[in-house]
């Protein structure tokens, strides 16, 4: 692994995380009318600490899109999922929460899981498939899928709607990494021309301004540790499966490589949930405010 994706990866994982601490502090003051709305990020871009989260965010997107550019989605896809960590130690500054030993084993399992992937698969680059049907088929299924998980959180509106828009904006945002790496590739190819002419950045564009929606109205209705855990999760996974479905990363495939990266995968996931589930995480929505969200009635449809 080179040690530039690495300090590029790491730093936008850092950039991230005190992104997404600084954004939820603010939307969680949003009206909830705003919810799954444009109107939202209007009203939140009055808010002076939601923007200096939301450059901080764009700080990290920048950095991250550099690391795609020198390394395998597979292998910058987990080291991203780290911006747990600098979330909760941003949170713990503000809570004054000891981390305990449900944060040093959620630290333990995540960066434990990150090496064990990295190490048992050895993401590497190979050849890009030029098909277009498994394109479309992978991102098809990705997008499908977060537009169903927001259909079901915005017509039930249930105590769970804020981890399924942060599922849902993690699937979109695994996919734009995909397709930032494309478009990286594009102008390395033909300049600036040819990613002006191809889809791929509108795409880009069109997937970001969505995802900050779905992620935006989570952050806005429950607690920090309901929402991030669930879109750190998504995200990895989302672009892994891009990376190696159309992207041509390559990983190890015997049996003994197999077990880690999977044993990989479910340690960083649960060290997720156990960091995301941490006391030092902003409480946001207040509990009133949350069960009342979780006793609305179906909304039917206009």
């Amino acid at each position: 692994m080179s040690v530039l994706v690495l300090v590029l990866a790491v730093s936008a994982a850092c950039c991230l995380g005190f992104g997404f601490v600084l954004q939820q502090n603010a939307a969680q003051r949003a009206p909830l009318g705003d919810f799954l709305s444009p109107r939202l990020l209007l009203d939140l871009m009055k808010v002076p600490r939601w923007l200096g989260g939301i450059a901080l965010m764009a700080a990290g997107m920048a950095l991250g899109a550099v690391a795609l550019g020198q390394g395998q989605l597979s292998l910058v896809e987990p080291l991203l999922a780290t911006n747990l960590l600098f979330a909760l130690a941003l949170s713990r500054r503000q809570t004054k929460q000891p981390l305990g030993r449900q944060g040093w084993a959620g630290l333990g399992l995540l960066a434990g899981g990150v090496t064990a992937f990295i190490v048992a698969g050895q993401p590497h680059g190979g050849t890009a498939v030029v098909e277009p049907l498994r394109h479309w088929l992978i991102i098809g299924v990705m997008v499908g899928l977060a537009l169903l998980l927001t259909a079901y959180a915005k017509r039930f509106r249930l105590g769970s709607a804020p981890v399924l828009l942060a599922l849902a904006a993690g699937l979109l945002y695994g996919v734009q990494d995909a397709l930032t790496r494309v478009s990286g590739q594009r102008f390395g190819d033909g300049g600036i021309v040819a990613v002006l002419t191809s889809w791929q950045p509108y795409a880009v564009l069109l997937l970001g301004i969505t995802g900050l929606i779905l992620v935006q109205s989570a952050f806005e209705t429950a607690s920090l540790r309901m929402s991030l855990p669930a879109l750190t999760a998504a995200q990895p996974i989302a672009g892994i499966i891009c990376g190696v479905g159309f992207l041509g990363d390559r990983l190890r495939t015997d049996a003994g490589a197999l077990a880690w990266e999977a044993a990989g995968l479910a340690a960083v996931v649960a060290g997720i949930v156990l960091l995301g589930m941490h006391p030092a995480m902003p409480r946001g929505a207040t509990s009133a405010t949350t069960a009342t969200m979780g006793q609305l009635q179906p909304v039917r449809p206009s």
